[in-house]
């Protein structure tokens, strides 16, 4: 299968179709920066949709050089005793992050999201952990707020993170492809979530 015509564009309408379930309005704004029309986001998802249940289409990271070119960067990484590969990519919606690929050692996927640049400056995120949505990435939370805990999203693309604030509340973060979209109290007599790995497949 063919991926001629999906570029990078195409390939952030993918993105932003996930996080339209959580901020549609910010969602709609972006498409207008793009140059982009409702009917080409849908027509970009279903096409990206296709190619992921294809059998005769590119896979792992050779799928992500054909749509975004080669990567800017790589590096070895561990998870565990787990040898991995990182590769990165900048995409022009979010000049601030990038786009990380890891993969196994025999090319696959493991996880993709969008990270903040390593050894960038972590936004002043507040105090009582009420997040502007699109204003942090998953790594920003951790370097800020104490008792991080990883939790299962209810989607593939999707990422729950519970922390603690300065002032002792708890609260609750959604992440979709690692960019925060909403955050809400979270009670304490809650029943607790299944934790996540803290690298897991989208």
């Amino acid at each position: 299968m063919a991926l001629s015509g999906f570029g990078v564009t195409e390939f952030q309408l993918t993105l932003l179709r996930r996080m339209q379930d959580y901020q549609p309005e910010l969602v709609e704004a972006a498409w207008e920066r793009l140059g982009v029309t409702r009917s080409d986001a849908r027509k970009a998802n279903a096409f990206w949709q296709t190619v992921e249940r294809s059998r005769t289409a590119p896979r792992g990271l050779d799928r992500y050089r054909i749509v975004l070119g080669a990567p800017v960067g790589e590096s070895d990484v561990s998870i565990g005793e787990v040898k991995c590969r990182l590769f990165h990519w900048y995409l022009p919606l979010w000049p601030d992050l990038r786009w990380e690929l890891l993969t196994s050692a025999t090319g696959s996927v493991v996880n993709g999201w969008l990270a903040r640049e390593h050894g960038g400056a972590v936004p002043e995120l507040p105090a009582d952990g009420d997040l502007e949505p699109w204003s942090c990435v998953i790594g920003d939370v951790e370097r800020t707020y104490a008792g991080v805990k990883h939790l299962e999203g209810d989607a593939p693309s999707r990422w729950h993170v519970v922390f603690t604030t300065p002032t002792g509340s708890g609260r609750l973060a959604r992440f979709v492809y690692g960019l925060v979209q909403t955050t809400e109290v979270r009670d304490s007599r809650a029943s607790p979530a299944r934790a996540r790995s803290t690298r897991t497949a989208p």
